[in-house]
């Protein structure tokens, strides 16, 4: 059976439901009926998101031109009676007139809403990075992990021959203070399954005595015991990097990732006009 997307569980929901819901009951209808079993570390939002992305009238940089949802006046969601695709997916407030309107443009959003709206730009974008990293081939993604590294900062970088058995795949010189350690460096390009404490341990095995330090990158996440087992005495340690840390660190390396300043203006006039002469 064909797996939903996480807009059709949505749309599924409100169907079964055939009532307006928040996009917190959504949600948990969702994980109750198991009609989609999210991977994302903030799943609530992802489906709110794609809530937006899809609600007719809510509009910013990552909604798309289809239109499956309406906002009611107590800010939960339904289901529109059909569907709106293309340049007629926008909508206007039926409660505005144009009395209201004395100027040809007139402010669109509050600061906060524009934050908000920022805010769910970024968790879709980062949500949309993530899941393209996690569509790539493993042998194409040892190649990003060791870019990334040397962006990080780290030199003599290497890539070992590519295998299948849970070695290491790379191993390179990251300078602390005066000195530097021989790091090595597993990537593993999973989509689902949850990296265990056994990948830990059989990667610390094939790097301990020869270096002073382990990395392994996944775009996947790590159980409870593979994060306790990072450090163990007399063993090599090893620094666990999950896809959203991922994300984050091709972020503030600007790794991969363009940014875009859009000045967001704010009316300080009174700050002038309150001034007093000197």
């Amino acid at each position: 059976m064909k797996r939903r997307t996480i807009r059709e569980a949505i749309i599924e929901t409100l169907k079964r439901n055939n009532v307006a819901l928040s996009a917190k009951e959504i949600y948990s209808y969702i994980i109750n009926n198991d009609l989609y079993r999210f991977n994302a570390e903030y799943p609530e939002n992802i489906v709110r998101i794609e809530i937006r992305r899809h609600c007719m009238g809510v509009d910013f940089p990552s909604a798309k031109s289809n239109k499956f949802f309406q906002i009611q006046t107590d800010g939960k969601y339904s289901l529109l009676s059909k569907p709106v695709t293309g340049k007629n997916s926008t909508s206007i407030d039926p409660t505005s007139s144009k009395k209201d309107e004395p100027y040809k443009y007139k402010l669109i959003a509050t600061v906060n809403q524009l934050r908000e709206t920022h805010n769910e730009h970024s968790l879709a974008f980062k949500h949309h990075m993530l899941n393209q990293l996690k569509e790539i081939d493993p042998k194409t993604f040892e190649s990003f992990g060791r870019k990334l590294l040397e962006i990080y900062g780290f030199e003599e970088l290497k890539v070992t021959k590519y295998v299948k058995d849970g070695g290491l795949d790379g191993y390179g010189k990251l300078k602390i203070g005066i000195t530097h350690l021989n790091v090595a460096f597993q990537c593993k390009r999973w989509k689902g399954s949850v990296v265990s404490r056994i990948e830990i341990d059989k990667f610390r095995g094939a790097i301990q005595g020869e270096y002073e330090q382990g990395i392994i990158f996944t775009t996947s996440t790590f159980s409870k015991d593979a994060l306790n087992a990072t450090r163990k005495s007399g063993a090599v340690p090893i620094i666990l990097i999950d896809g959203n840390f991922l994300i984050d660190i091709m972020i503030e390396k600007k790794f991969g990732i363009a940014i875009d300043n859009l000045p967001v203006y704010v009316n300080a006039l009174d700050e002038v006009l309150n001034e007093e002469d000197d």
